[in-house]
This record gives C-alpha cells, sequence and structure tokens, in this order.
C-alpha cells in the first residue's frame, strides 16, 4: 500500500501483474497493476512501516534498502536522476508469498507528475 502524504486521498494498493493479464512488454513476477510514480531531480523522502512482519523495500538500481517492522516507523531520501522504470522486491524472508511483492518505480519529470496526480485525484 502506498500513500502521498502531500496530497489528500492519494493512496493505492499496488500487486503483482497476474500471468492471465500481462502484455508483451510486462516483465513477469517484476511487474505490477499500479507502479509508484515520482518526479526525477527532486529529492524524495519516504516513510516505511508495516502491520505484520518485517519486510523490506528494495531497489537496487536506486541504491535503496529500508527495512519496515511493526511499531516503528523508517524513513529515508533519495534523488532519482533520469527517467524511466526501477523495479525492485521485498528481500526480507517474511514469510508466504515473499517472492511476490515486487515494487515498481516510474521516474517522470515534474510536470508530467503533477498532471498525474491532478488525474489521480
Amino acid at each position: 500500500s502506498y500513500e502521498y502524504s502531500d496530497f489528500l486521498n492519494l493512496e493505492f494498493n499496488s500487486y503483482m501483474m497476474p500471468n492471465d493479464e500481462m502484455q508483451l512488454n510486462n516483465f513477469r513476477l517484476l511487474d505490477v497493476d499500479n507502479r509508484i510514480v515520482l518526479p526525477f531531480n527532486l529529492q524524495i523522502r519516504i516513510l516505511i512501516s508495516t502491520a505484520d512482519v518485517l519486510h523490506s523495500w528494495t531497489i537496487p538500481a536506486l541504491g535503496i534498502k529500508v527495512d519496515g517492522s511493526p511499531g516503528r516507523l523508517n524513513q529515508t531520501n533519495f534523488l532519482i536522476n533520469r527517467p524511466g522504470l526501477f523495479f525492485g522486491q521485498c528481500s526480507e524472508i517474511c514469510g508466504t508469498n515473499h517472492s511476490f511483492m515486487p515494487i515498481v518505480i516510474e521516474s517522470i519529470n515534474i510536470n508530467n507528475f503533477i498532471n498525474w496526480v491532478k488525474n489521480t485525484l
């Protein structure tokens, strides 16, 4: 689940794309139905938490790995310097369906990000 706290009512769930809904340009076991959309060339701060067990929010291409622990709020910040898609997964042994928790960030310019926010609300 993701929540953009700077905008009212902008939250969504992101699940792995089912095999029967995949297209030719999707990546099996890595693509999701709702991508995280973030602007590039802008400092981003994320807060990570979990409600059940330990998880680890990891995007290797961006050098990000933040553990989520029940009852604890962790944070990190980063800067994406180019547009594109960045793939990751939960990298903690958190139980069943652990390998089915992909993360996809779509990095776009700030003007497209503002339009995306307007269209999403």
